[in-house]
């Protein structure tokens, strides 16, 4: 399964960074970076909270990371 992380500035200037393929997956950040970190963060809680109550088996899992 392959995850993609979406940022966008707001009108107010912060950043807002989601993952579309994990509803609620989603963190606002100073910088588009602050953002994008914070979302991988929170995908990975999502994703290991999802294994260890049994709801979705063990899966190939590729994060793409600007360097």
């Amino acid at each position: 399964m392959n995850f993609e992380i979406e940022c966008e500035r707001e009108d107010d200037g912060r950043w807002l960074a989601e993952v579309p393929q994990l509803p609620g997956v989603l963190a606002y950040g100073t910088s588009a970076d602050d953002a994008m970190a914070k979302a991988q963060v929170l995908a990975l809680r999502v994703l290991a909270e999802r294994l260890e109550n049994s709801e979705t088996g063990p899966q190939a899992i590729t994060f793409s990371i600007a360097a």
